[in-house]
């Protein structure tokens, strides 16, 4: 089982861009899934394969008939959609009205996305963007079949405080209270800190010391480069070597990281044509580069 749920508490901190770029460098087949309850970006920032825009008919929206009458993981193979680049997306609801057609199916999709490195036939890792979830967001539901819930945040002293706030307030929510470092639960709870990274020594040991003192049983698992020419070349919009920049460097760390340490638990590997690297060793979500 490997979901991975991305979110922040609040602003916008890249969670995006974050997803993306993990997704881009996934060392298996990988589904990147908008699941955020207030509309995906993708659909407006990147092109299809066959060099067009993505149909936004196809992917959450559509999942939610299908759901309804129960969901077996291979099925959300059928709402699935290839970025330009190579990279699976089951593209975001265009605007939170559309996620009333979701209410009471965020457990049922949770356990699909969980289930579906099982699958026999075309196994894969998701990589899920929830956006912002402060206040009670729907897509939380998810997060108890997931392996990982990482709060992205970026390291100005209000960012911090909040995502400390927010991953004790999760430990609470899915763990039922307060934990120490020793006394981690599943899923885990993790930050990833977007910041300068001349910076990020300091302020990772920081940022660690401050989840600790606080017994939110979270720790920081890695940094993601603010990098806003990367960002704009794994979009597409400007050109360059997408696997030079700092911010899929970054990300390639993170995901080594994150291999080395809870790769023993996804053990099922992946397969077949989908989520295959592109020329320069990262799958841009873009038009080109």
């Amino acid at each position: 089982m490997a979901l991975i749920a991305l979110a922040a508490d609040k602003g916008s901190p890249g969670v995006t861009t974050t997803a993306v770029a993990l997704a881009a460098v996934w060392p298996r087949r990988v589904l990147l899934a908008e699941t955020d309850p207030a509309g995906g970006d993708l659909v407006y920032r990147s092109a299809a394969a066959h060099g067009g825009p993505l149909n936004p008919n196809t992917g959450m929206l559509s999942i939610a008939a299908t759901a309804r009458r129960g969901l077996v993981p291979d099925q959300i193979w059928d709402h699935v959609q290839p970025l330009s680049g190579g990279l699976d997306v089951l593209v975001g609801l265009a605007n939170a009205e559309q996620a009333a057609g979701l209410a009471g199916l965020w457990p049922t999709l949770g356990r699909a996305f969980a289930q579906l490195a099982d699958s026999e036939h075309a196994p894969a890792d998701v990589i899920a963007d929830c956006g912002r979830i402060s206040g009670d967001v729907p897509a939380v539901e998810m997060f108890a079949q997931a392996a990982l819930v990482l709060l992205v945040a970026r390291t100005e002293p209000e960012a911090i405080a909040r995502v400390r706030d927010r991953a004790a307030a999760l430990t609470a929510k899915l763990h039922g209270g307060p934990r120490g470092a020793g006394a981690l639960g599943t899923p885990l709870i993790g930050v990833l800190l977007v910041t300068d990274p001349g910076d990020s020594a300091k302020i990772v040991h920081q940022v660690n010391d401050m989840l600790v003192a606080a017994q939110t049983g979270a720790r920081v698992v890695g940094t993601i480069a603010a990098d806003s020419t990367g960002a704009e070349q794994l979009a597409g919009r400007k050109r360059g070597r997408l696997d030079k920049s700092l911010l899929i460097r970054s990300a390639r760390k993170v995901t080594s990281d994150l291999y080395q340490q809870f790769g023993a638990a996804w053990s099922v590997p992946a397969g077949g044509p989908h989520g295959q690297a592109g020329p320069n060793g990262a799958r841009p979500a873009g038009a080109g580069r």
